[in-house]
């Protein structure tokens, strides 16, 4: 072998050793670069799962006091439902006055996270936010919607506390239907109560 042959071999040889070690270097890369995507995603799972965990404990925690706070809420609503006719100044201010009440304390639930579940005329029955308290016929709604609420029902941190209290177009019934579509109602005079709700908290 030449002097001059030795030269480009070892050349050559470097050239290998470089290209082994680079494509090493890239597979070890393509390595680290999963661990890393790995390690984000299960970052991102743990925080959002701690979220979860903190919601749910929180909602655990204020359950009982705010299922006793919609009686308050409750009465309230009644009271206000239908108010005596008065030209005394005094009742109505007394009036106003439990107007302003009922609205903080809404407000209050509002920014708590207590939402009011408050279908409206027409809507379909969600078994897991209503519960049929009777079924009538009607011309006015279709059947398995909603002719009237009897009770609101609340939503606490996206969980159900209290299904709104229904009555539900029965079976026959010829009214038009929603647009909105929804979730239809199994049937109320087998139960008496109507469809099963999850009541869950």
């Amino acid at each position: 072998m030449s002097d001059d042959q030795r030269p480009d071999e070892e050349i050559n040889a470097v050239a290998d050793a470089a290209i082994d070690h680079m494509e090493a270097l890239a597979a070890e890369n393509a390595v680290l670069k999963e661990q890393v995507l790995r390690f984000a995603a299960d970052a991102e799972n743990t925080k959002r799962r701690a979220e979860r965990e903190a919601n749910d404990a929180r909602a655990f925690a204020i359950q009982k006091f705010a299922r006793d706070l919609l009686t308050v809420a409750d009465t309230l609503g009644r009271a206000l439902a239908a108010p005596p006719e008065t030209a005394d100044s005094a009742m109505k201010n007394f009036l106003v006055g439990v107007e302003m009440t009922e609205k903080a304390l809404l407000n209050a639930f509002e920014t708590n996270g207590l939402k009011q579940v408050l279908p409206g005329k027409g809507e379909k029955f969600d078994p897991h936010k209503h519960q049929a308290m009777m079924e009538q016929p009607t011309t006015e709604v279709s059947a398995g919607g909603i002719i009237q609420t009897l009770q609101p029902g609340y939503e606490l941190l996206g969980r159900l506390v209290r299904p709104a209290m229904v009555v539900v177009a029965a079976k026959g019934s010829t009214g038009p239907e929603d647009k909105a579509g929804g979730a239809t109602y199994p049937g109320a005079s087998e139960a008496g109560s109507g469809g099963t709700v999850d009541t869950r908290a």
